[in-house]
């Protein structure tokens, strides 16, 4: 009962705060993903640290942080009104670039076993976390063209309906196994379950956004599959490492990965159906 206060007074806080950053203003929104950026590139990099790899955690910390910082950019109204944000976008690109081989050169002087390794560890923790936060600065203003946090509260919300819906049908009549090697709880009949809670939350988001039932049928349709997958990908990384949680930052929960996961892996795949569908 004493953790299920905790896992339910530290839940209430991170949704007041995600939602309160969201709605707040754009930077208050990139500051949100900054955060989670750091402390789930963190953790991914103590993940594979446990596997006996040695990833560059400052140099793959600051490109995550350099990719992120050009993305925001790009979107921000404030910075474009500023009228240098081209020729910021222009160096910041430069500089990530030379990041890259600036990882090589680092290896030289670290005498590891692994250099291909650590290296590719590296950039997975780029890959894995940096990049999905960074498209999620385009989802309140790719399918409007002009900021519009609710679009960005409606996705969180299909994200949460997927989760609550597959929890209650897989404890109520959930019998077969989805992934038993990865997450043994986990059923098909809670990932129908889960799908179908998503949908019914797009379907709202449209008529409360008055857009298409049918694109934002599909978007949640999209987000729920992958993040799914994003929730067993996760899962994998940490039976690799022996761990049951992959940090500590959040009480009764975890760390970032283990609430954001879904997240990380569906953004990509949202990002491009908005792009084309909406």
């Amino acid at each position: 009962m004493k953790n299920l206060g905790v896992r339910t007074l530290s839940g209430a806080v991170l949704a007041v705060v995600v939602l309160g950053a969201i709605l707040w203003s754009q930077w208050s929104f990139g500051l949100l993903l900054a955060v989670l950026l750091v402390g789930g590139m963190t953790e991914f990099y103590s993940l594979a640290g446990k596997r006996g790899s040695r990833p560059q955690r400052f140099v793959g910390l600051v490109a995550g942080l350099v990719l992120f910082a050009l993305n925001f950019a790009f979107v921000s109204d404030d910075i474009q009104i500023l009228g240098f944000a081209n020729r910021a976008f222009g160096c910041g690109m430069a500089f990530l670039l030379l990041l890259l081989p600036v990882m090589f050169i680092c290896e030289l002087y670290r005498r590891g076993e692994d250099p291909a390794g650590n290296i590719a560890t590296t950039v997975l923790g780029v890959v894995y976390v940096a990049m999905p936060l960074s498209l999620m600065c385009y989802v309140p203003i790719i399918a409007s063209e002009t900021w519009s946090p609710w679009v960005m509260l409606f996705y969180i919300f299909i994200i949460w309906a997927n989760d609550v819906f597959a929890y209650l049908v897989g404890m109520s009549i959930g019998r077969h196994r989805l992934c038993e090697r990865l997450s043994p709880k986990k059923s098909w009949e809670g990932f129908f379950g889960g799908v179908i809670g998503a949908v019914a939350m797009g379907l709202v988001a449209a008529r409360v956004l008055e857009g298409s039932y049918a694109a934002w049928g599909g978007l949640a349709f999209v987000a729920s599959v992958t993040g799914v997958l994003g929730d067993l990908v996760e899962s994998m990384f940490k039976r690799a490492a022996g761990v049951k949680d992959s940090g500590t930052l959040i009480p009764g929960h975890g760390g970032v990965l283990d609430r954001f996961d879904a997240m990380l892996l569906s953004a990509p795949f949202v990002f491009v159906y908005m792009l084309f569908v909406m």
